[in-house]
């Protein structure tokens, strides 16, 4: 549970979000005016029939021998400035366009109290996804819920008095945007228009009804309940946008939101039954109890503002929420039927967010499904799939135009457009890499689930021809023969080199996995032999510098005191698997983790939390968390670059999970990096790779209990202190539960 004990003032950094994937709100939890900003999210601008134009980030002519020519300098030269590769290779971007915010409900409250009551408590509930408002004025006790709603695809809100009659306001609409037309009638507000940029159609309707009293719709667009016991409303939002190449453009969205409406019927009860029921479905297979103890009368900021360093029970209880939140976000803006969740999740404010609130491939959309397949939340991967999917058309043209080779690709950022080309910002423009990267999620999801179906329609197809392009477009390095990425860029630091670590590193994690499927399902040995083939002439990535650093670029450029954010070449530890503990590579990697510091943005710290957990150092990931909380997380919760960007929140509960529970070389590792400030504790839920779900209890920082499901028959080995060897493999047998615990 979230909570306060005064409205939301500022929609950043204290309203509460709730959000079903495709829709999702703010709530204020204000006294003489409740807001609720929402958003549906596939509103965009640009794309085709923006005004500015539109070419996918494509050159608009062609540029014979541009890439080669920047190669065949790097050769020479071995760096060059990104300036001047940007001037070279990128274009100003056209028609990118950027998440818009739908408008805000509004519902006036006629006598409303001016200052928060004593008993004002405005609160989030993770369990049962509800955000709420109770408070009690003039002798009475005023409540109100929200929540958004994935099997019935609407938002919900509902207030009531424990006095009959005690319900009056005005439900009104607002927008930022000049573009629309708000209508009421029978009880139902239609907002309705096309974005001026691009034309894109949208349309909203709100429908109200109540318990005794009256409703009344007026010509102004509003909506007025008086005197009633109770009353609630459903929200349901479109636009004609669909995720098809080159259009994006489907059916006009009236049709889908009156289904919407009507579908979701009279009865409040029954839309909330159905809620609870669905979200509860997902987010209860977890549990975690760290020794957590929460104060009764601490609220959420405040219990924020005091934590320390996480070793009193309080600190642990903001640690535990903040995992589940993580969780909580993740299923609230990223639901089968959406776009996955960009880098504000689903929620938005602005016509102008930070950075478009787009999907950046050098990480960010990476790291937001980090945490969903140990999380026990494979579901919420279904938007990614789809995502990805439907970038591989326009990416092959801009693999082909851009450079003359087979395959896909996509470059730093992408829109719901596919936006697969480059733009000319000169330190986050040349990414080529990211749709290599952007297929790992794929293949992990294999890798937990097991299901070979999901492996050969959805996965490999686009695992292959993300192969095919590097295929195609890696280059023979003159110092040492081997293959490398060229140009290359280390995201978003230094110049341009040849073969730049992490660069390698994806390749070289693409080329492996691609490998492994290859073999699984019997794909022809000659594509699988030309894979293995380069793999095994391709640079890995993995350099030990002069000062015993794991190094950034081939050449040994890394200076001991940069503090950058970004520690990318740290790749092979995280999320890749190159990196085994123990080895020189990890001994290396930790020299450059600990020159870079602690600090960072909010992403950065998470990021770190996962690598220090990598390297079986608990404590030190601890202190990672220490530092999100402390310097990088928001009133509400949110993670903060800043300003806001959910990444954060999902690196960190990946962090966690890493801490607890690793798989990622085919063994389940339990409790690999417990920190001591956790001594005692249990989690339930966590699902590991080889298709196991694991339940562990620990007790003076070792395993006391561990619990395993299996959900496929084969072959398991798990590593823990419990078993007298260090490590027990045995025949798992699906649909079996399997017990160990010290007394035998």
């Amino acid at each position: 549970m979230l909570w306060y004990v005064t409205p939301a003032a500022d929609w950043e950094r204290e309203a509460l979000p709730i959000g079903n994937g495709a829709l999702g709100a703010m709530v204020f939890g204000t006294l003489a005016s409740e807001q609720l900003q929402f958003n549906e999210k596939t509103l965009w601008t640009g794309g085709p029939g923006s005004r500015q134009g539109y070419n996918h980030g494509n050159w608009p002519a062609p540029r014979p021998d541009a890439i080669t020519a920047v190669q065949d300098d790097l050769d020479a030269r071995v760096t060059l400035a990104p300036e001047s590769v940007a001037a070279r290779l990128g274009q100003p971007r056209m028609g990118y366009g950027a998440y818009q915010t739908f408008g805000d409900l509004h519902l006036d409250l006629p006598g409303a109290p001016t200052t928060p009551p004593a008993d004002y408590r405005r609160e989030l509930d993770l369990d049962n996804a509800v955000a709420s408002v109770a408070y009690t004025h003039q002798g009475v006790r005023h409540q109100r819920e929200f929540f958004a709603s994935h099997p019935d695809g609407v938002i919900v809100g509902r207030l009531g008095a424990d006095r009959p009659g005690g319900v009056t306001f005005t439900l009104r609409y607002t927008s930022p945007r000049a573009d629309f037309t708000a209508t009421a009638n029978d009880a139902t507000l239609t907002v309705r228009g096309a974005l001026a940029d691009n034309g894109l159609r949208f349309e909203a309707q709100v429908r109200v009804r109540a318990r005794g009293g009256t409703v009344t719709s007026h010509t102004d667009g509003t909506i007025t309940v008086t005197g009633a016991d109770s009353a609630w409303f459903v929200l349901a939002a479109g636009t004609d946008y669909a995720d098809t190449y080159p259009d994006y453009r489907g059916p006009d969205p009236h049709a889908a939101v009156s289904r919407a409406v009507e579908r979701a019927g009279d009865r409040y009860e029954a839309l909330s039954a159905r809620h609870v029921r669905d979200h509860r479905a997902l987010f209860g297979r977890v549990g975690l109890d760290i020794g957590q103890s929460l104060p009764a009368d601490v609220p959420t900021d405040r219990l924020l503002a005091a934590y320390t360093d996480g070793t009193s029970a309080a600190d642990r209880a903001l640690e535990a929420l903040y995992f589940q939140y993580g969780r909580y976000l993740l299923i609230a803006s990223s639901r089968p039927g959406s776009l996955p969740a960009n880098l504000q999740g689903v929620w938005n404010h602005s016509t102008t967010p930070p950075w478009a609130a787009d999907y950046h491939t050098n990480i960010n959309i990476q790291m937001n499904y980090w945490p969903a397949e140990a999380a026990n939340l494979a579901e919420t991967t279904a938007p990614y799939d789809r995502f990805v999917e439907a970038l591989r058309e326009p990416g092959r043209r801009t693999a082909k135009e851009m450079f003359g080779s087979r395959g896909w690709v996509v470059h730093n950022e992408t829109n719901p457009y596919g936006f697969t080309g480059v733009h000319n910002w000169a330190t986050s423009f040349w990414f080529p890499e990211a749709a290599a990267w952007l297929t790992q999620q794929m293949y992990e999801h294999y890798r937990f689930g097991g299901s070979t179906d999901y492996l050969r329609t959805t996965a490999y197809p686009v695992m292959k021809e993300a192969a095919e392009f590097w295929l195609d477009n890696l280059r023979t390095d003159p110092r040492d023969g081997t293959l490398v990425v060229t140009p290359s860029y280390s995201p978003e630091h230094g110049d341009f080199t040849a073969g730049a670590a992490m660069s390698q590193q994806i390749v070289h994690d693409l080329f492996t996995n691609t490998l492994e499927a290859a073999r699984i399902l019997g794909d022809t040995p000659g594509f699988r032999r030309r894979v293995e083939e380069a793999l095994n002439r391709l640079d890995p990535g993995l350099h030990i510098g002069s000062w015993s650093q794991l190094q950034e670029w081939k050449e040994d450029l890394d200076d001991p005191t940069d503090t950058h954010r970004h520690v990318s070449h740290l790749f092979a530890l995280h999320p890749g698997r190159q990196i085994e503990p123990g080895s020189k590579w990890a001994d290396a990697a930790k020299v450059s983790l600990t020159a870079r510091g602690d600090g960072g943005t909010g992403w950065s710290k998470a990021w770190k939390i996962n690598f220090w957990a990598r390297l079986r150092d608990g404590d030190h990931a601890h202190k990672m968390l220490g530092e999100q909380l402390k310097s990088s997380t928001l009133p509400n919760l949110w993670d903060t670059h800043p300003p806001f960007q959910i990444d954060g929140n999902f690196g960190a509960t990946s962090g966690i999970l890493e801490m607890l529970l690793q798989s990622q070389y085919d063994v389940v590792e339990v409790l690999p990096a417990l920190p001591a400030a956790w001594p005692t504790g249990s989690v339930r839920g966590l699902r590991a790779r080889g298709g196991a779900t694991v339940d562990i209890a620990w007790a003076q920082g070792r395993a006391t209990r561990i619990a395993l499901k299996a959900a496929r028959t084969r072959e398991l080995t798990l590593r823990s202190d419990l078993f007298a060897d260090g490590q027990l493999t045995f025949r798992a047998v699906a649909g079996r539960r399997y017990t160990w615990d010290r007394q035998g």
